[in-house]
């Protein structure tokens, strides 16, 4: 079966008990937000992502994106979802109301980009870049542009880019060559080719709005002379109508191993005029410092995906199990074939995918709520403490979540044995579209080095050694029921800590550091998601204890539990191998040339 169910019972459970949404709703901001409401909204968004995306994933991956006549035809599917999208308003749910938004919190935005994301992950793309186009502008813009443009960003009739890319820069921001020059209108005329654009020309949309890096003709080289423009499909005028065509289009489509229907575009700039016309975007040469609002609001929702992909493969995987029969199980009768869940090994990858999905879903939540209290919260102290806890886990949330959606897909498709390898089943195509996510809005080594590079040093180091501490402090209250989950918390703080003082130890051996850089956000990430899942395990158990259920069933409680037990005697202690690779240095590294690296 290749069907999705959204895990409604499960976020609700994290919702209310491991990144408490109460927090968030006793905020002025969000005090609309009441538990009925957001219940309602989840389960309709639920209910749209189940019925009316999901069939269009194998749909959209058969039929790709096609380059006719200069522009992108999408999947036909795609563009009846897509109008069904816009007159229910999932595009405004977490944008200001001022703009036509719902004024959600992020927290609840991001369940609706999940279950989006789990039900046709290449349709989910557009929407994600244009609800990040729309973060940026608010902070950036001007209020002429944001009058222009912002109001039908939200309401999804128009869509919205990042262009930074280009065949000489892809994580080197700063080689950017395409190219901005004044005129005396006040506009730009912006030249040059971008490469990777996600969604750079479609037809789901009257409009799109590119937001562009480029030069100006004075500006300092490197990554302290780009600037950011808007450069629109059409033109708009006076009155908000539609004018002229742009000099912006796609000139290719990349053929990709997943995502088919999402098109990646190259595009021209200014190819059959002096220019494609272009607004500045606040001040000359601060693009990449803008650009960057919008990337880190990308980083969250493309760890979002790692989590959405691998609870789709897990669900077909799941459901593949219990009908599949195969073998002999340890309960059947002689010449019997029981499913192949009844096989012990089989137990053990769906465990271990059930376990992991939790805990990555856990920790790209707790990222979202530290954001929104970040942004929302009347303290300045709590908003400043949570905005650094926000930047500490956004290169968590991203990399491990995107890391393990491929680990965990290919979990789901050998869980399909033999028949996971055929393209009908349905579970390759979850494996193939997931890989693309740890290479998105920059590469899973580069939030490492983000990780250790610019998070740890906060506060000298102290920042994370207090966030370490309540972890600790976490784990030594949990109740003697669940000792194994506090037991193996504990030893993995130890060995994290041990970590992170070896990296403080040798900040100044930047090579050693950078080393060990992707095996501390494997380690950091995975105690995180082991804290947040006893957090859960606590709250469940003590439900079962007092009685007091909270609207779930003892069954679905005793679970937590078990699923929190497994990922602690089990999964996490995999930190405990990593220390070595953090603490090795960077000796054998460079210890050995290129030629020696040939076969």
């Amino acid at each position: 079966m290749d069907t999705y169910r959204a895990p409604l019972r499960d976020v609700r459970f994290v919702l209310e008990h491991v990144t408490p949404l109460s927090q968030l709703t006793a905020l002025d901001d969000f005090a609309h937000a009441d538990p009925e409401l957001v219940t309602g909204l989840l389960e309709e968004a639920g209910r749209f992502a189940a019925e009316a995306v999901a069939p269009t994933n194998r749909v959209g991956d058969a039929e790709g994106a096609r380059l006719v006549d200069g522009g992108v035809q999408t999947p036909e599917a795609f563009r009846t979802v897509y109008r069904q999208y816009v007159e229910a308003g999932w595009g405004a749910v977490q944008h200001p109301a001022e703009f036509g938004g719902g004024a959600f919190p992020l927290t609840v935005a991001n369940v609706v980009k999940e279950f989006l994301t789990s039900a046709n992950m290449a349709f989910s793309l557009g929407p994600l870049l244009t609800t990040g186009a729309v973060y940026l502008m608010q902070h950036h813009c001007s209020q002429e542009q944001l009058d222009a443009y912002v109001p039908k960003l939200v309401s999804g009739e128009w869509a919205g880019t990042m262009n930074l890319t280009e065949p000489q820069a892809g994580s080197d921001v700063g080689a950017v060559t395409t190219k901005a020059v004044p005129q005396d209108d006040g506009t730009y005329r912006i030249t040059g080719q971008k490469i990777y654009i996600t969604y750079g020309e479609h037809d789901l949309t009257d409009n799109i709005v590119h937001l562009v890096l480029a030069r100006l003709p004075d500006a300092p080289p490197g990554t302290k002379g780009i600037s950011l423009f808007v450069v629109p499909k059409y033109l708009v005028d006076d009155d908000g109508s539609l004018g002229e065509r742009n000099d912006v289009h796609a000139v290719s489509l990349e053929h990709k191993l997943g995502i088919h229907a999402s098109p990646t575009c190259v595009m021209s700039f200014g190819e059959h005029s002096d220019g494609a016309v272009g607004e500045l975007v606040g001040e000359p040469n601060q693009g990449m410092r803008q650009m960057f609002t919008m990337m880190n609001d990308a980083r969250l929702g493309v760890g979002l995906q790692g989590v959405a992909i691998a609870e789709r493969a897990y669900q077909q995987a799941l459901d593949y199990a219990q009908e599949r029969r195969q073998g002999r199980g340890p309960n059947a009768q002689p010449g019997e074939q029981t499913p192949i869940i009844e096989h012990a090994d089989v137990r053990r990858m769906l465990l271990t995918q059930r376990a992991y999905i939790e805990a990555m879903r856990a920790v790209c939540y707790a990222n979202a709520h530290a954001l929104d209290l970040a942004h929302h919260a009347d303290d300045a102290s709590v908003r400043e403490h949570q905005q650094k806890l926000a930047d500490l886990l956004t290169p968590m949330s991203k990399a491990w979540s995107t890391d393990l959606g491929v680990e965990l897909t290919s979990l789901a498709l050998q869980v399909h044995g033999g028949m996971g390898y055929i393209e009908e089943s349905g579970v390759a195509q979850h494996y193939r579209d997931a890989r693309i996510a740890p290479i998105y809005e920059g590469t899973n080594g580069i939030q490492a080095l983000d990780l250790v590079g610019r998070k740890l040093p906060y506060d000298g180091g102290a920042f994370v050694t207090d966030y370490l501490g309540e972890l600790r402090e976490l784990a030594t209250s949990l109740p003697d029921a669940l000792t194994p989950i506090r037991d193996n918390l504990t030893e993995a703080l130890d060995a994290l800590e041990q970590a992170t003082g070896w990296l403080f130890e040798h900040r100044e051996s930047f090579n050693d550091v950078f080393a060990g850089a992707t095996p501390y956000l494997r380690a950091f990430a995975t105690v995180v998601g082991g804290a947040l899942l006893a957090k859960g395990a606590a709250a469940a158990q003590q439900a079962l204890d007092s009685g007091d259920h909270g609207g779930f069933s003892p069954a679905f409680l005793a679970g937590k539990v078990t699923v929190a037990r497994f990922y602690a005697q089990q999964l996490l202690p995999s930190v405990h191998g990593l220390v070595g690779a953090v603490t090795a240095g960077a000796d054998d590294l460079y210890g050995i040339d290129p030629e020696q690296l040939a076969p």
